[in-house]
């Protein structure tokens, strides 16, 4: 079988209806790689990278991978090429902007069963970084250098190469370093072997169209934009302060290159200065009450852009005393009685403030804004009460106010309380006796004793027209005996009288602890010449026996 040579001009037609192909899929290829890395940057975003900033736009990039290359429907009748598995790919680009370069690559496939496949080609590539995910495609012209599928050599002759890839920017080294996550490729290859032989082993046109996919490192080299200048902010704190005191200022630099050195220098318009690097000390002992400055310089480099300065200020004041206001809740009170007061002080510097008092009566401390006037012990009139307030530097302010100690007035005179009467005329037969219904107004007056026991109990017992005096006196003895016997009332807490005014009735008077009984007509009588009658009081029958 022997191989018929293919027109140079058809090859040249062929090759570039297929270096269309490619360049279009290369185009769709880099569409669907931005696609796919809106989510993929999603998880690069997610990554911790300490203090490593956001990868800027590199200038150059060195790639360097492993590659496999895959010939497909090529060949030299009746052989075909075969896939080479291990193989690299290294290339370098240049970058005009944040997109647009230009890129030299190599492809080196040394061993495999077509002996050999090498590129040396370069052409632009098209790049779109989005956080550290960089989708790109390239197109690629120039050499290709090929073995043939069954005894040519290898051989120099012409290709093109189109396809893309994905980088992912590494959190390390400053950003300077990339993983080629995959570069995939499309490759055509046109080589000239030279005349066919007659067993078809030697010679003919090699037309290859193959695939090549590789990963790898990239190193990514300078920057697109310079980076920003050196910023330099500086604080005081406090801002405000009085001679003597202390002021501590801060500086706070940003856009820094890490690995450069930093120097700082400090000057001030007034005190004693101390450098400590970003920060610095001043002492404002000696200083006149006014405005002052302090600056700070900040320098990583001599070159623009690597040192700057920053100015803050704050002030002396003239320290004026502390004002307070004294008050007195409640300003008038009874012997015994407290009284709060408060103290209302204030520092037109904001200096802390301490408080303390003192009273020409009574007893008062206290070391906040209100204290507590005691007034045991204390007698009646005007108590004068001081309130004190000193400051941090020693000045201080006093106000007064007064507490009056009113006399209080006498107790009300206890008066006497009439109780409840027991009428004795509904026994006809035993009209000295207590009836039950008697006994009831007994028990009442006997709870009110029990309850108020300082108090004592006048009876009055009358006797009618038709009866004798003794009959008022067995009246209260049968009401004493009651109250003494069953309800346990002190015998001494009761007095009994007699009345002139007729009536079969016994009258009872509470008379409180101070209060005085006011006799009238009523007297005292000896109760041993009383001769009594009968049962003094209502006994309960006897439960009957079964």
């Amino acid at each position: 079988m022997h191989l018929r040579p293919v027109s140079p001009v058809r090859l040249s037609s062929r090759a570039a209806r297929l270096a269309g192909a490619l360049l279009h899929s290369g185009t769709r290829l880099l569409v669907a790689l931005c696609i796919a890395a809106s989510p993929l940057s999603a998880v690069a975003q997610a990554v911790k990278t300490g203090s490593t900033p956001p990868p800027d736009f590199s200038r150059f990039d060195l790639y360097g991978g492993y590659a496999y290359f895959h010939p497909f429907n090529s060949g030299i009748t009746p052989f075909v090429y075969q896939p080479i598995n291990v193989g690299a790919v290294a290339n370098a680009t240049a970058y005009f902007n944040r997109y647009l370069g230009v890129q030299a690559e190599g492809s080196f496939f040394p061993d495999g069963p077509n002996d050999c496949y090498y590129t040396a080609q370069a052409g632009p590539v098209l790049r779109y970084q989005k956080g550290r995910l960089i989708p790109f495609v390239h197109a690629l012209g120039g050499g290709a250098r090929a073995g043939g599928p069954a005894f040519q050599p290898c051989t120099w002759g012409w290709g093109i190469t189109a396809g893309g890839g994905l980088d992912l920017v590494l959190p390390i080294f400053n950003n300077h370093v990339a993983l080629r996550v995959v570069q995939a490729d499309f490759n055509y290859s046109h080589v000239d072997y030279g005349p066919v032989d007659p067993a078809q082993v030697t010679g003919g046109i090699g037309d290859i169209t193959a695939y090549r996919l590789s990963a790898g490192v990239v190193l990514r080299l300078g920057q697109l934009t310079p980076p920003p200048p050196v910023q330099l902010g500086c604080t005081v704190q406090p801002t405000n302060v009085f001679p003597g005191d202390p002021v501590t200022a801060t500086a706070t630099a940003t856009n820094l290159e890490p690995k450069k050195k930093l120097s700082y220098t400090w000057t001030a318009s007034g005190g004693e200065l101390t450098n400590n690097e970003a920060t610095a000390n001043i002492n404002t002992a000696g200083l006149a009450p006014g405005d002052y400055t302090v600056s700070g310089h900040v320098s990583e480099g001599k070159r623009p852009g690597e040192s700057a300065n920053c100015t803050a200020g704050f002030r002396i004041h003239n320290p004026a005393p502390p004002t307070i206001a004294c008050s007195a809740n409640p300003s008038t009170v009874m012997p015994g009685d407290p009284s709060t007061i408060t103290a209302v002080a204030s520092s037109l510097e904001g200096l802390t403030l301490s408080y303390s008092y003192s009273s020409t009566a009574g007893q008062i401390s206290g070391t906040t804004p209100t204290a507590t006037l005691v007034t045991s012990g204390a007698p009646s009139g005007v108590v004068t009460v001081t309130c004190n307030v000193v400051d941090d530097l020693g000045k201080h302010a006093s106000a007064d106010t007064t507490v009056t100690i009113v006399t209080p007035p006498p107790p009300p005179v206890p008066k006497v309380r009439p109780l409840c009467s027991i009428s004795f005329e509904r026994d006809v037969k035993r009209p000295v006796r207590v009836d039950n219904e008697g006994k009831a107004c007994l028990d009442d007056i006997a709870l009110t004793l029990n309850r108020d026991t300082t108090s004592k109990l006048v009876i009055v017992g009358r006797h009618s027209d038709n009866e004798t005096p003794d009959a008022a006196a067995q009246r209260d003895l049968n009401v004493e005996q009651y109250l003494t016997d069953e309800k346990g009332i002190d015998p001494a807490r009761i007095s009994m009288r007699t009345s002139g005014q007729p009536g079969r009735i016994l009258d009872s008077t509470l008379v409180p602890d101070g209060a005085s009984f006011t006799p009238g007509d009523t007297a005292t009588f000896d109760a041993d010449s009383v001769k009594r009658q009968g049962q003094p009081y209502a006994k309960p029958k006897d439960t009957p026996k079964h």
